[in-house]
């Protein structure tokens, strides 16, 4: 029987975290079990329920006692047995958040912690007041949960850099913010999230139509305010153009705006199942993906649907920003604009329009580059021989 390791998200999961289960599912040398103290609906859909283990479905009250351990690590005793029943080799969190989450649970069950940074805890700095008092955090706690909790990681982000045994970085780039916040560089390793390129294959008998795809949450760091302002540009040589939008978020409806305003031939899909996105991916011609950095320092880590874009043969815009650049070399497997420079954007759309050989070098070498250096299986190899080097040198 393979040893166990705990893969740990504190809410199992999110629509656009697909690529936690399937690098977990492509392991070999372990089996990886769920453990969060929330459940998605999509979770049902999205993980192996029979290794899923969420402590709201243990506890009763849920809310009491997920709090509890949010606040104060006390671990309910029906949740701390199923994991202890596993006897785990060590935890892997997801997210620098979730790596602060954990911590109680490494220490009780005497294991290693692992935490992969993808983004934000990485790149954002925040500024804490220190002199908040009791009541003051109690309000934010009730009132503004979500700010309560990012500054539950900022104040303990030090604690966490010195206890957790590694991280993994998902880029160079989110490597070098690490280090840049404090994090000891020599525990810290770049292991790229990998693409199963046997799933996505494109499909030489689908046409490709006059589509810009974007796909992504609709919020500031996408960027799509700009890829929407190129394709008002392009609309005004080629009027058949068409932006196809897929995905949600907090600026959806200035963004339907935007695109009301300014283009003639658009579509906002919402959230679509990962089949229907890959659909989407065999009949554009191309992908936007023109990620900013935000007020705040916030920006991306290495944008999944990039990797996958390049994977299935559709050739990506984006912009020179976090770990872009590592996965898109810029004139050879895409182009990449500066950040905000939709003028470039939309040149660049042209370009790719108007000539056919270059979509195609970008489609194959994209595609060969994906196969190399960002293969699900092989770096799924990677992230077990980590786990081989921390189990070893913790036991």
């Amino acid at each position: 029987m393979k040893p166990t390791v705990i893969i740990y998200r504190d809410q199992l999961i999110p629509y656009s975290e697909t690529f936690i289960p399937a690098q977990v599912e492509n392991f070999s040398s372990y089996q990886g079990f769920y453990v969060g103290s929330s459940g998605f609906p999509t979770a049902k859909s999205m993980l192996p329920q029979n290794r899923t283990i969420i402590l709201g479905d243990l506890a009763s009250p849920p809310g009491l006692w997920k709090i509890a351990y949010k606040l104060t690590g006390f671990i309910h005793p029906r949740w701390l047995k199923c994991l202890q029943d596993l006897s785990p080799q060590l935890i892997h969190a997801h997210f620098g958040l979730d790596g602060v989450l954990a911590l109680p649970l490494a220490k009780k069950l005497k294991v290693p912690l692992i935490i992969t940074f993808h983004g934000y805890y990485a790149t954002t700095e925040k500024t804490l007041n220190q002199s908040k008092g009791f009541y003051t955090q109690t309000w934010n706690f009730v009132k503004n949960r979500g700010q309560f909790f990012r500054e539950l990681y900022f104040r303990n982000r030090d604690r966490l850099f010195q206890e957790a045994d590694y991280f993994i970085a998902v880029s160079e780039f989110i490597r070098s913010q690490l280090i840049e916040k404090g994090c000891p560089s020599e525990k810290i390793k770049v292991n790229y999230i990998g693409i199963d390129v046997d799933k996505f294959t494109p499909n030489p008998e689908v046409k490709r139509e006059p589509i810009v795809l974007f796909v992504g949450r609709l919020i500031e760091k996408k960027g799509c305010e700009y890829l929407i302002r190129a394709i008002a540009q392009v609309q005004k040589t080629i009027p058949n153009i068409k932006l196809v939008v897929i995905g949600d978020g907090i600026l959806r409806s200035s963004l339907e705006s935007l695109a009301g305003s300014l283009l003639s031939n658009y579509c906002f899909l919402g959230v679509q199942p990962p089949e229907v996105v890959k659909e989407w991916m065999n009949k554009a011609f191309l992908l936007g993906a023109p990620s900013i950095t935000t007020a705040t320092g916030e920006s991306e880590g290495l944008p999944i649907v990039i990797l996958e874009a390049q994977a299935m043969g559709l050739p990506v815009i984006s912009s020179i920003h976090a770990g872009i650049p590592e996965a898109i070399i810029d004139g050879e497997t895409g182009f990449l604009a500066q950040e905000k420079d939709w003028e470039s954007l939309a040149k660049y759309i042209l370009n790719l329009h108007e000539n056919v050989e270059l979509r195609e070098q970008f489609s194959a070498l994209g595609r060969r580059r994906i196969e190399t250096e960002f293969n699900l299986k092989l770096n799924a190899v990677k992230l077990e021989e980590i786990y081989h080097k921390i189990i070893k040198t913790t036991y």
